[in-house]
């Protein structure tokens, strides 16, 4: 097999939560650029629309879901929608996500658990979902969920407060590794990518405070732009990484490597 025909992702559905903007709608971009046809989830319809309608100006097919994925009930209803309209599910990306910054003495419980709800039972429910709907009767699958640098260690004294965040991002690291041990068996490949800091609605608040001194701390000089996640997307989505699984790949600039 080509290096190119490795890559080629032709005939391949995906499903992308969080796909509506931002790191979501780049990612089902570069998967939709290499031939996948395209689910997309997210909690509104009209900004799930507007990434239709950019998605379908780049020839790319995408079925838009309404769905939060902190909340149980609304899951299986997403994937079977998904299925119903595709048949199945070849690659699914656990985006969805947010964040909450308030010092840990003063954390709201209620943001503590919608913050989980949200970043980490949130992609279990949906790859639960998933594999058991589609991947392992299928015998394929690639499943990529979105962790963060910031689960790799806490963050710089000074810097940001995002206990929730932090502990959310580095569960999915290790979700990451033990589903990859148990779905091995049904060729299904599990895989986290950690960015670093990139531009988005989620971190636009906390850039304007910090962005300077993350910019010097980084080795590369430079926050992540709307390029920096497609390869690597691509990479662990295609048949080039089916012998990757259960690794966590930093996309930060160098920052965790310093």
């Amino acid at each position: 097999m080509s290096v190119k025909k490795l890559f080629d992702l032709t005939g391949k559905i995906a499903l992308v939560t969080g796909g509506s903007r931002g790191l979501g709608l780049q990612i089902a971009e570069a998967l939709g650029e290499m031939g996948a046809k395209l689910a997309i989830s997210a909690r509104k319809a009209d900004e799930l629309e507007q990434a239709r309608s950019v998605l379908a100006s780049q020839h790319v097919e995408a079925l838009p879901l309404v769905c939060d994925v902190s909340q149980p009930e609304q899951v299986p209803p997403m994937v079977e929608k998904a299925l119903a309209h595709y048949g199945r599910i070849d690659i699914l990306v656990n985006n969805a996500g947010a964040t909450w910054g308030v010092p840990a003495e003063d954390h709201p419980l209620e943001a503590w658990q919608k913050i989980v709800n949200l970043n980490l039972t949130g992609t279990f429910l949906v790859s639960q979902a998933v594999g058991k709907r589609s991947m392992i009767p299928n015998r394929y699958g690639k499943i990529i969920n979105l962790s963060s640098i910031s689960g790799l260690k806490g963050n710089p004294v000074g810097m940001l407060k995002t206990l929730a965040y932090n502990t959310t991002k580095g569960g999915i690291m290790n979700f990451t590794r033990s589903l990859a041990g148990e779905w091995g068996e049904h060729n299904i490949t599990v895989n986290a990518i950690a960015p670093g800091f990139f531009p988005s609605k989620m971190t636009y608040a906390s850039l304007k405070i910090i962005g300077e001194e993350l910019i010097r701390r980084t080795p590369l000089a430079r926050l992540g732009d709307d390029q920096d996640l497609k390869g690597v997307v691509v990479l662990l989505a295609s048949d080039a990484s089916r012998h990757i699984t259960g690794q966590i790949i930093s996309v930060d600039g160098g920052v965790s490597a310093v």
